[in-house]
């Protein structure tokens, strides 16, 4: 089963992105640049950003179980 988690290798700011991009097996510059189109638009989304880096568990975490 997929889980959705944060990456540690390779990540930019918090990994988010790349975990996303894992789950949905999509280049990870094309979900951090939807990222940063959507957050200028709806700040929201920088909300939901910092949000999701707090819940997701990392990568290794996830590994481990």
């Amino acid at each position: 089963m997929k889980k959705l988690y944060k990456i540690e290798e390779g990540k930019k700011l918090l990994g988010v992105c790349g975990g996303i991009a894992e789950y949905f097996n999509i280049d990870v510059t094309l979900v951090r640049l939807l990222t940063v189109i959507l957050s200028f638009f709806w700040f929201s989304g920088v909300i939901i950003y910092f949000i999701a880096a707090i819940i997701l568990p990392n990568k290794s975490d996830v590994d481990n179980d």
